[in-house]
Protein backbone atom coordinates (compact mmCIF):
# COMPACT_ATOMS: atom_id res chain seq x y z
CA UNK A 1 0.00 0.00 0.00
CA UNK A 2 1.50 3.38 -0.87
CA UNK A 3 1.88 5.55 2.26
CA UNK A 4 0.32 8.52 3.14
CA UNK A 5 3.18 10.11 5.24
CA UNK A 6 7.01 9.72 4.43
CA UNK A 7 8.75 10.81 7.55
CA UNK A 8 12.76 11.32 6.59
CA UNK A 9 14.95 11.12 9.76
CA UNK A 10 18.96 11.89 9.07
CA UNK A 11 21.03 9.83 11.23
CA UNK A 12 24.68 10.49 12.63
CA UNK A 13 26.04 9.30 15.66
CA UNK A 14 22.47 8.87 17.86
CA UNK A 15 22.92 5.44 19.78
CA UNK A 16 22.43 7.26 22.67
CA UNK A 17 19.08 8.29 21.67
CA UNK A 18 17.14 6.01 19.37
CA UNK A 19 16.16 3.72 21.54
CA UNK A 20 13.99 6.38 22.93
CA UNK A 21 12.93 8.07 19.37
CA UNK A 22 11.29 4.22 18.24
CA UNK A 23 9.77 4.29 21.88
CA UNK A 24 7.85 7.54 20.95
CA UNK A 25 7.85 8.08 17.18
CA UNK A 26 6.11 5.05 16.04
CA UNK A 27 3.14 5.29 18.49
CA UNK A 28 2.84 8.63 17.52
CA UNK A 29 2.58 7.46 13.95
CA UNK A 30 0.29 4.85 14.40
CA UNK A 31 -2.03 7.25 16.69
CA UNK A 32 -2.90 8.96 13.19
CA UNK A 33 -4.64 6.11 11.76
CA UNK A 34 -2.83 6.38 8.54
CA UNK A 35 -0.84 4.48 6.40
CA UNK A 36 2.95 5.49 6.81
CA UNK A 37 6.61 4.99 6.01
CA UNK A 38 9.68 6.03 8.13
CA UNK A 39 12.75 6.53 6.06
CA UNK A 40 16.40 6.82 8.59
CA UNK A 41 19.28 7.75 6.94
CA UNK A 42 22.18 6.45 8.26
CA UNK A 43 25.11 9.58 7.07
CA UNK A 44 28.17 7.40 7.89
CA UNK A 45 27.79 6.68 11.66
CA UNK A 46 30.90 5.75 13.45
CA UNK A 47 28.51 4.32 16.61
CA UNK A 48 26.06 1.87 16.94
CA UNK A 49 23.15 3.48 15.42
CA UNK A 50 23.38 1.30 12.07
CA UNK A 51 22.77 -1.52 13.88
CA UNK A 52 20.07 -0.58 16.03
CA UNK A 53 18.39 1.02 12.72
CA UNK A 54 18.60 -2.22 11.02
CA UNK A 55 17.18 -3.77 14.65
CA UNK A 56 14.38 -1.73 14.02
CA UNK A 57 13.74 -2.69 10.69
CA UNK A 58 13.60 -6.27 11.77
CA UNK A 59 11.44 -5.29 14.05
CA UNK A 60 9.06 -2.88 12.05
CA UNK A 61 9.81 -3.82 8.18
CA UNK A 62 6.32 -3.16 7.35
CA UNK A 63 6.61 0.68 7.84
CA UNK A 64 10.57 1.16 8.47
CA UNK A 65 13.37 1.64 5.59
CA UNK A 66 17.18 2.11 6.19
CA UNK A 67 19.29 4.01 3.78
CA UNK A 68 23.10 3.51 4.57
CA UNK A 69 25.32 5.66 3.19
CA UNK A 70 29.21 4.77 2.80
CA UNK A 71 30.39 7.66 4.61
CA UNK A 72 29.44 11.13 6.13
CA UNK A 73 27.77 13.21 3.41
CA UNK A 74 26.06 15.75 5.69
CA UNK A 75 22.53 16.07 7.25
CA UNK A 76 20.98 17.56 4.10
CA UNK A 77 22.84 15.03 1.75
CA UNK A 78 21.54 12.63 3.59
CA UNK A 79 17.79 14.00 3.79
CA UNK A 80 17.90 14.52 -0.01
CA UNK A 81 18.46 10.78 0.21
CA UNK A 82 15.50 10.29 1.85
CA UNK A 83 13.56 12.54 -0.04
CA UNK A 84 14.23 10.33 -3.20
CA UNK A 85 13.34 7.06 -1.55
CA UNK A 86 10.14 8.43 0.19
CA UNK A 87 7.41 7.59 -1.26
CA UNK A 88 4.17 9.47 0.73
CA UNK A 89 1.93 12.78 -0.42
CA UNK A 90 3.38 14.45 2.71
CA UNK A 91 7.15 14.08 3.68
CA UNK A 92 8.16 15.49 7.09
CA UNK A 93 11.84 15.46 7.98
CA UNK A 94 12.11 15.06 11.39
CA UNK A 95 15.83 15.38 13.48
CA UNK A 96 17.02 11.63 16.21
CA UNK A 97 17.94 13.86 18.99
CA UNK A 98 13.81 14.06 19.79
CA UNK A 99 14.53 17.60 20.30
CA UNK A 100 11.18 18.36 17.84
CA UNK A 101 8.36 16.26 19.58
CA UNK A 102 7.21 13.39 17.42
CA UNK A 103 4.09 13.92 18.61
CA UNK A 104 3.91 17.51 16.26
CA UNK A 105 4.37 15.12 13.61
CA UNK A 106 -0.05 15.30 13.20
CA UNK A 107 -0.44 18.57 13.44
CA UNK A 108 1.78 19.29 10.30
CA UNK A 109 0.27 16.89 8.67
CA UNK A 110 -3.43 18.21 9.79
CA UNK A 111 -2.09 21.71 8.14
CA UNK A 112 -0.89 20.37 4.66
CA UNK A 113 -4.60 18.34 4.64
CA UNK A 114 -5.73 22.31 4.61
CA UNK A 115 -4.25 23.12 0.81
CA UNK A 116 -0.68 23.79 1.75
CA UNK A 117 2.10 22.33 0.58
CA UNK A 118 4.81 23.40 2.41
CA UNK A 119 4.75 23.27 6.57
CA UNK A 120 7.40 24.94 8.32
CA UNK A 121 7.58 25.39 12.26
CA UNK A 122 8.55 27.72 14.87
CA UNK A 123 9.83 26.49 18.06
CA UNK A 124 7.57 27.57 20.80
CA UNK A 125 10.30 28.15 23.13
CA UNK A 126 13.87 27.02 22.11
CA UNK A 127 15.70 25.11 24.44
CA UNK A 128 19.31 25.77 23.06
CA UNK A 129 22.11 28.16 24.65
CA UNK A 130 22.01 31.62 24.49
CA UNK A 131 24.43 32.20 21.86
CA UNK A 132 22.93 29.53 19.22
CA UNK A 133 19.34 31.08 19.65
CA UNK A 134 20.89 34.42 19.62
CA UNK A 135 23.30 33.43 16.56
CA UNK A 136 19.84 31.70 14.49
CA UNK A 137 17.91 34.91 14.97
CA UNK A 138 20.75 37.00 13.53
CA UNK A 139 20.94 35.07 10.89
CA UNK A 140 17.48 34.26 10.22
CA UNK A 141 17.02 38.65 9.53
CA UNK A 142 20.26 38.47 7.94
CA UNK A 143 19.24 35.90 5.67
CA UNK A 144 15.57 37.21 4.93
CA UNK A 145 17.29 40.44 3.71
CA UNK A 146 19.30 38.92 1.61
CA UNK A 147 17.39 35.28 -0.48
CA UNK A 148 14.05 36.95 0.38
CA UNK A 149 13.20 33.35 1.25
CA UNK A 150 10.87 33.34 4.66
CA UNK A 151 11.44 31.47 7.25
CA UNK A 152 10.90 32.37 11.00
CA UNK A 153 13.07 29.46 12.46
CA UNK A 154 15.43 28.00 9.94
CA UNK A 155 17.56 25.89 12.22
CA UNK A 156 14.56 23.72 12.97
CA UNK A 157 14.09 20.66 10.53
CA UNK A 158 11.00 19.53 11.89
CA UNK A 159 8.92 20.74 8.69
CA UNK A 160 6.48 18.85 5.62
CA UNK A 161 5.98 19.32 2.23
CA UNK A 162 3.77 17.86 -0.35
CA UNK A 163 4.65 15.85 -3.33
CA UNK A 164 5.31 18.60 -5.60
CA UNK A 165 7.30 20.18 -3.78
CA UNK A 166 9.25 16.77 -3.11
CA UNK A 167 9.62 15.86 -6.77
CA UNK A 168 10.91 18.97 -7.90
CA UNK A 169 13.72 19.07 -5.50
CA UNK A 170 14.55 15.61 -6.39
CA UNK A 171 15.41 16.96 -9.60
CA UNK A 172 17.99 19.11 -8.53
CA UNK A 173 21.62 18.42 -8.26
CA UNK A 174 22.70 21.09 -6.19
CA UNK A 175 26.13 20.19 -4.28
CA UNK A 176 25.78 22.68 -1.90
CA UNK A 177 22.00 23.49 -0.73
CA UNK A 178 19.88 24.24 2.31
CA UNK A 179 17.02 22.23 1.72
CA UNK A 180 14.23 24.00 3.45
CA UNK A 181 15.01 27.25 1.83
CA UNK A 182 15.32 24.99 -1.86
CA UNK A 183 11.99 23.54 -0.94
CA UNK A 184 10.51 26.89 0.12
CA UNK A 185 11.43 28.40 -3.18
CA UNK A 186 9.33 25.38 -5.22
CA UNK A 187 6.15 25.81 -2.89
CA UNK A 188 2.85 27.19 -4.17
CA UNK A 189 1.19 27.88 -0.81
CA UNK A 190 3.98 27.66 2.32
CA UNK A 191 2.80 28.29 6.11
CA UNK A 192 4.20 27.74 8.97
CA UNK A 193 3.03 26.56 12.55
CA UNK A 194 4.28 26.72 16.03
CA UNK A 195 5.56 23.61 17.86
CA UNK A 196 7.06 22.56 21.13
CA UNK A 197 10.89 22.07 21.57
CA UNK A 198 12.44 19.77 23.96
CA UNK A 199 15.97 19.73 24.96
CA UNK A 200 18.12 16.35 23.45
CA UNK A 201 17.41 13.35 24.54
CA UNK A 202 20.74 11.85 24.84
CA UNK A 203 24.47 13.08 23.16
CA UNK A 204 25.14 16.00 21.73
CA UNK A 205 24.63 18.82 18.82
CA UNK A 206 26.57 17.56 15.42
CA UNK A 207 26.83 21.30 15.25
CA UNK A 208 29.65 23.34 15.44
CA UNK A 209 30.40 27.06 15.24
CA UNK A 210 31.96 26.31 12.40
CA UNK A 211 29.47 23.89 10.45
CA UNK A 212 26.46 26.89 11.26
CA UNK A 213 28.43 29.26 9.67
CA UNK A 214 29.16 26.92 6.38
CA UNK A 215 25.90 25.88 6.47
CA UNK A 216 25.12 29.61 6.81
CA UNK A 217 27.29 30.10 3.52
CA UNK A 218 25.56 27.52 1.39
CA UNK A 219 22.66 29.59 2.40
CA UNK A 220 23.36 33.06 1.26
CA UNK A 221 25.61 32.07 -1.38
CA UNK A 222 23.16 29.15 -3.27
CA UNK A 223 19.93 31.39 -3.00
CA UNK A 224 20.73 35.02 -4.04
CA UNK A 225 23.77 36.94 -5.51
CA UNK A 226 23.32 40.19 -3.32
CA UNK A 227 26.47 39.67 -1.84
CA UNK A 228 28.48 40.03 -5.07
CA UNK A 229 26.23 42.69 -5.67
CA UNK A 230 27.11 43.96 -2.63
CA UNK A 231 30.96 44.37 -2.87
CA UNK A 232 30.35 45.89 -6.83
CA UNK A 233 28.51 48.61 -5.24
CA UNK A 234 30.90 48.47 -2.24
CA UNK A 235 33.91 49.16 -4.87
CA UNK A 236 32.44 51.62 -7.07
CA UNK A 237 32.10 53.74 -3.48
CA UNK A 238 35.27 53.22 -1.99
CA UNK A 239 36.64 53.92 -6.01
CA UNK A 240 34.70 57.39 -5.62
CA UNK A 241 35.89 57.66 -2.00
CA UNK A 242 39.76 57.35 -2.81
CA UNK A 243 38.95 59.70 -5.99
CA UNK A 244 37.89 62.70 -4.10
CA UNK A 245 40.33 61.98 -1.49
CA UNK A 246 43.57 61.90 -3.62
CA UNK A 247 41.74 65.14 -4.77
CA UNK A 248 41.28 66.62 -1.59
CA UNK A 249 45.02 66.03 -0.45
CA UNK A 250 46.49 67.23 -3.90
CA UNK A 251 44.17 70.62 -2.83
CA UNK A 252 46.09 70.83 0.54
CA UNK A 253 49.70 69.98 -1.06
CA UNK A 254 49.10 72.95 -2.86
CA UNK A 255 47.74 75.00 -0.51
CA UNK A 256 49.82 74.12 2.91
CA UNK A 257 52.50 72.35 1.62
CA UNK A 258 54.07 69.00 2.30
CA UNK A 259 52.41 66.92 5.53
CA UNK A 260 52.95 64.71 7.20
CA UNK A 261 50.55 64.69 10.28
CA UNK A 262 47.97 62.66 8.34
CA UNK A 263 50.61 59.50 7.47
CA UNK A 264 48.89 57.01 10.65
CA UNK A 265 45.44 58.42 9.20
CA UNK A 266 46.51 56.90 5.44
CA UNK A 267 47.87 53.73 7.00
CA UNK A 268 44.31 53.63 8.48
CA UNK A 269 42.30 53.90 5.70
CA UNK A 270 45.19 51.70 3.38
CA UNK A 271 44.28 48.65 6.34
CA UNK A 272 40.17 49.00 5.84
CA UNK A 273 40.69 48.98 2.29
CA UNK A 274 42.81 46.02 2.18
CA UNK A 275 40.58 44.24 5.01
CA UNK A 276 37.65 44.64 2.37
CA UNK A 277 39.26 43.66 -0.77
CA UNK A 278 40.33 39.89 1.14
CA UNK A 279 36.92 39.95 2.36
CA UNK A 280 35.45 40.77 -1.10
CA UNK A 281 37.87 37.64 -2.40
CA UNK A 282 36.94 35.15 0.15
CA UNK A 283 33.21 35.73 -0.67
CA UNK A 284 34.07 35.67 -4.69
CA UNK A 285 36.28 32.11 -3.55
CA UNK A 286 33.11 30.72 -2.13
CA UNK A 287 30.83 30.89 -5.20
CA UNK A 288 33.99 29.79 -7.32
CA UNK A 289 34.18 26.93 -5.20
CA UNK A 290 30.85 25.65 -5.42
CA UNK A 291 31.13 26.26 -9.18
CA UNK A 292 34.29 24.02 -9.27
CA UNK A 293 32.43 21.06 -6.91
CA UNK A 294 29.33 21.52 -9.02
CA UNK A 295 31.55 20.70 -12.42
CA UNK A 296 32.95 17.57 -11.30
CA UNK A 297 29.50 16.40 -11.72
CA UNK A 298 30.83 13.91 -8.56
CA UNK A 299 28.19 11.75 -6.56
CA UNK A 300 26.73 13.92 -3.88
CA UNK A 301 26.36 10.44 -1.91
CA UNK A 302 26.95 6.80 -1.97
CA UNK A 303 24.92 4.91 -0.88
CA UNK A 304 25.81 1.41 0.32
CA UNK A 305 22.86 -0.56 0.65
CA UNK A 306 19.01 0.05 1.61
CA UNK A 307 17.27 -2.08 3.62
CA UNK A 308 13.37 -1.98 2.87
CA UNK A 309 10.98 -4.89 2.00
CA UNK A 310 9.98 -5.81 -1.47
CA UNK A 311 7.20 -8.48 -2.49
CA UNK A 312 7.68 -10.09 1.03
CA UNK A 313 11.32 -10.02 1.03
CA UNK A 314 14.14 -7.41 2.31
CA UNK A 315 15.94 -5.73 -0.68
CA UNK A 316 19.58 -4.72 0.05
CA UNK A 317 21.02 -2.39 -2.79
CA UNK A 318 24.42 -0.94 -2.99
Amino acid sequence: MKPELSVVIPVYNEESGLAKLFARLYPALDALGIAYEVIYVNDGSRDKSAAMLADQYRARPDVTRVVLFNGNYGQHMAILAGFEATRGDIVVTLDADLQNPPEEIGNLVAKMREGYDYVGSIRRQRQDSAWRTWASKAMNHLREKITRIKMTDQGNMLRAYGRNVIDLVNQCSEVNTFVPALAYTFARKPTEIIVEHEERSAGESKYSLYSLIRLNFDLVTGFSLVPLQFFSLLGIGLSFASAALFILMVIRRFILGAEVQGVFTLFAITFFLIGVILFGIGLLGEYIGRIYLQVRARPRYVVQAILEQSSGEDKQSS
